[in-house]
């Protein structure tokens, strides 16, 4: 047999028993026996080159290492779902199907909790695939989506076609991945879905491959008139062309619904990945033009949301943390258990009033939750449990540096007042490197505290005299020679970050990402906010003087001089970006409320504020325009009783152009 046509029946043969074990979950030869296949396929492309294609199995190892993620834009936007909590809410949207069709089916499928992907075949080969984003803009992920081993690189039928899913991590590739960090002393993620998330956005495909992700489909995206089959009979279809899809059943009335949702409640725990509730489509596409849309949801689906799982343990401490302000945080440590997919041993306690008005004790048996499904959170004390508890007592004294703490009256905190405490100086730092502040990639917590402990890190300015220590940083540290050059190239990036980004970093006290934004707005550079007096803060609309006094005592303290002094030496960028655009929104007030479509609430306000006008939270006689999304409630009815502009987000995006 000639190689080439020996390497195309390879491909055949290992596509062939993909389709059997990814999407089948019945494969028909051993592992050994694949093994064979695909090194016997590896080593005629490596002896015949020129018989490698992009879409061969043997490109799934990933090796290609971009520099960034590009956007794209989706044809069909990908909407979100509107969310059901209880049996009612289900009830009711039948009612709402009702009252535009006269008979519906339903499709209940198991509501995998991952990152949704978009998947583009031309003629039956992969192209595209691309994170959700915002719905309308996504990011290219498509070398990375090809190491996944359950997404077909070419259909078993040569078609066109768009399909999306759910990417996610096994629960048993997530707790091997976790013990391969721990060996390597990294960072361990939270759960399958934050693994996922992160291992899909992997600059290097390679990380991306070794991370074992997986790929199930849920939708076949495409015009409604040009809709032929119904749901089901899609998801039968997208299986028969190669994708492997979630367990899935017809139910004729609401009723069997709810019945099922609640069989999948039940069973959550047996499914070998991290569900977080139920979807409930109309299977009869030609139904969905009728139905219609909102501005963000198909009103033909609805995602059925499971309660958040409650779980008791004990609270073997109660320890208190630093803030980078200063203040103290009583944090409760748990003896840890499994909560939604993942680990918890700590739960914060806010402050000394929260613990109290609870009456949480140590030793004392307490019911935790996820609340929102991230943060752990003591939903309440198990009281008939208790034996030898011990009462909590508020410190005096700050844990770090023994500072005595001061509470202010009216003010539920207590804080430590020494500004050279080495807790705060940590904070402080890990604040300004964060995400929403300087974005520092690879300045992580772990990293700060490793660096301020060796002597390299005490003040922000330090942070851009890191390239200074670089030869002692690659010996000493332990990080690599890329890493370091890494995390230098991305510390200088930073410098030519924009004004509120800074300022927002310096961690002023009720200065947060809005009041920032705003600073730099009315500001031409930070040497102007150092020096403006509190009648020019007030002047500002959205600046109060309780916001006035803070950043006028912040400014001039000689210390945050000194390091402004510092960043402006460092090449830091210290002077505004924001440049104000004269047009439509020039001296209006709008007030925002419900749920839109194409912008989050920042970005629709950033438009407003860069474009001369302002945002505020309540409707008012003075305000000009409210910008009212899906799920408008009472800030639209007092709009309409006051004779207030009402606008919807079409209208909006037709200003802005």
């Amino acid at each position: 047999m000639a190689v080439n046509e020996r390497v195309k029946e390879l491909r055949e043969l290992i596509r062939k028993h993909d389709y059997y074990y990814h999407v089948l979950d019945a494969p028909r030869i051993s592992d050994v026996e694949y093994d064979q296949l695909l090194n016997e396929l590896v080593e005629l492309e490596e002896h015949y080159p020129e018989y490698i294609t992009e879409d061969s199995p043997t490109q799934r190892v990933g090796g290609v290492v971009l520099e960034g993620f590009e956007k794209v834009e989706h044809t069909i936007p990908m909407l979100s779902l509107g969310n059901a909590f209880n049996d009612d809410d289900l009830r009711a949207f039948e009612t709402r199907l009702r009252k535009v069709v006269d008979r519906v089916e339903y499709v209940v499928e198991a509501k995998v909790d991952g990152l949704a992907a978009s998947l583009k075949y031309q003629e039956g080969k992969l192209v595209l695939a691309a994170t959700r984003g915002n719905g309308v803009i996504g990011e290219d992920i498509t070398e990375n989506v090809k190491t996944i081993r359950s997404v077909p690189l070419v259909l078993r039928k040569p078609i066109t076609i768009e399909v999306r899913g759910e990417i996610y991590m096994t629960k048993a590739n997530f707790v091997k991945l976790n013990e391969q960090r721990q060996r390597n002393e990294e960072a361990l993620f939270k759960n399958p879905r934050n693994a996922a998330a992160g291992s899909i956005r992997q600059l290097d495909s390679k990380v991306a491959a070794s991370r074992v992700l997986d790929f199930v489909a849920y939708h076949h995206a495409i015009k409604d008139e040009d809709a032929e089959l119904s749901h089901s009979e899609t998801l039968s279809y997208l299986k028969e062309i190669g994708f492997k899809i979630s367990d899935y059943r017809v139910c004729e009335n609401i009723d069997k619904v709810i019945q099922h949702v609640q069989t999948i409640e039940e069973k959550r725990h047996h499914f070998d990945y991290d569900i977080d509730g139920a979807v409930i489509k109309v299977n009869e596409k030609g139904l969905y033009d009728t139905i219609g849309y909102t501005a963000k949801s198909p009103k033909w689906a609805i995602a059925y949301k499971f309660k958040a799982e409650e779980v008791i343990t004990k609270i073997k401490d109660i320890i208190f943390q630093v803030g980078r302000t200063g203040q103290i945080t009583p944090v409760a440590i748990l003896e840890p258990v499994e909560v939604q997919g993942s680990t918890v041993s700590r739960a914060t306690l806010h402050n000394e009033d929260y613990v109290k008005l609870k009456d949480i004790r140590i030793n004392d048996d307490v019911m935790i939750k996820k609340a929102g499904d991230i943060i752990p959170e003591v939903v309440g004390v198990i009281e008939e449990n208790r034996t030898d508890q011990i009462a909590f007592e508020m410190i005096e004294h700050c844990p770090k540096c023994q500072e005595k703490l001061v509470r202010t009256s009216g003010e539920a905190d207590y804080y430590c007042v020494n500004d050279a405490c080495p807790a705060k100086a940590v904070e402080t730092l890990i604040h300004f490197a964060s995400r929403k502040a300087m974005n520092i990639e690879g300045l992580g917590e772990r990293i700060i505290e490793h660096f301020y402990n060796e002597g390299y890190l005490k003040s922000i300015p330090d942070i851009y005299r890191l390239k200074d220590h670089r030869d002692e940083l690659v010996l000493k540290a332990g990080f690599g020679e890329k890493s370091i050059d890494k995390l230098i190239e991305n510390i200088e990036k930073s410098k030519k970050n924009s004004l509120e980004l800074l300022l927002f970093g310096l961690g002023i006290r009720f200065v947060g990402e809005k009041v920032s934004k705003v600073l730099a707005y009315h500001f031409n550079s930070i040497f102007d906010i150092m020096n403006s007096d509190e009648e020019t803060l007030l002047a500002i609309p959205e600046i109060g003087e309780k916001i006035a006094q803070s950043i006028i005592d912040f400014m001039n303290q000689e210390r945050v001089k000194s390091v402004i002094e510092e960043l402006e030496v460092l090449a830091l960028n210290l002077t505004s970006k924001q440049v104000r655009k004269e047009g439509v929104f020039s001296g209006k007030t709008f007030v925002l409320t419900g749920k839109l479509a194409r912008f989050t609430r920042d970005e629709a306000q950033n438009e407003i504020e860069m474009r001369g006008g302002k945002v505020t939270s309540s409707v008012s006689k003075k305000t000009d325009v409210v910008l009212a999304g899906e799920d408008a409630g009472s800030k639209r009815d007092k709009a309409e009783k006051l004779g207030v502009k009402i606008i919807d987000e079409e209208t909006f995006i037709d200003w802005i152009k």
